[in-house]
C-alpha cells in the first residue's frame, strides 16, 4: 500500500469551522525514556523533532461536547508560541500548517486520529461577527 505513516491533510479538512486554543502549549512526555523524577520530552519518530501539545476546541457546532476538544501535537525544536488573544473573543482562534493525521484504534476499540502539525499561527481570515457586519453595512 502506498500510504504509510502520517497522512498529509490541510487545516480546512480537519477543522472546517476553525478551532480555538483552550489549553497551554506543553511538552509531551516520552514515557519510555522518562523515569521517576526525570522528565524526558518525546521526539517524533519520523523527524526526531521535539513534540509539544496544545488542547484545541473544534468550532464545528454539530459535534457533541465530548468530541469538541482534541489535542494537537506540534513538532518544533523550540516551544511554539500561541497567537495573541483577540479582543472580544473568549478563546483564541488558531490555524495550523503542515497538518497530518494518523488513524489508530483507541482503548475503547474505536477509530481515532492523532493530529500532528509543524506550525501554529493566527488565522489569516476571521469571519466578522454579526454585530460588526451590521456596522460595516451601515
Amino acid at each position: 500500500m502506498a500510504l504509510q505513516g502520517p497522512i498529509p491533510v490541510t487545516f480546512p479538512i480537519v477543522f472546517p469551522h476553525g478551532c480555538y486554543i483552550v489549553g497551554e502549549v506543553e511538552p509531551v512526555k516520552d514515557f519510555d525514556a522518562s523515569t521517576n523524577g526525570r522528565f524526558v520530552q518525546a521526539r517524533d519518530k519520523q523527524t526526531g523533532e521535539l513534540v509539544w501539545q496544545v488542547a484545541v476546541m473544534d468550532g464545528d457546532p454539530t459535534l457533541k461536547p465530548a468530541q469538541k476538544t482534541v489535542a494537537v501535537k506540534i513538532l518544533s525544536p523550540v516551544q511554539p508560541v500561541p497567537p495573541a488573544p483577540m479582543p472580544g473573543l473568549p478563546f483564541t482562534p488558531v490555524e495550523f500548517e503542515t497538518v497530518s493525521v494518523t488513524p489508530y484504534v483507541n482503548g475503547n476499540g474505536r477509530l481515532a486520529y492523532s493530529i500532528k502539525v509543524r506550525e501554529m499561527r493566527a488565522p489569516r481570515h476571521i469571519a466578522p461577527s454579526k454585530a460588526q457586519a451590521g456596522k460595516d453595512a451601515a
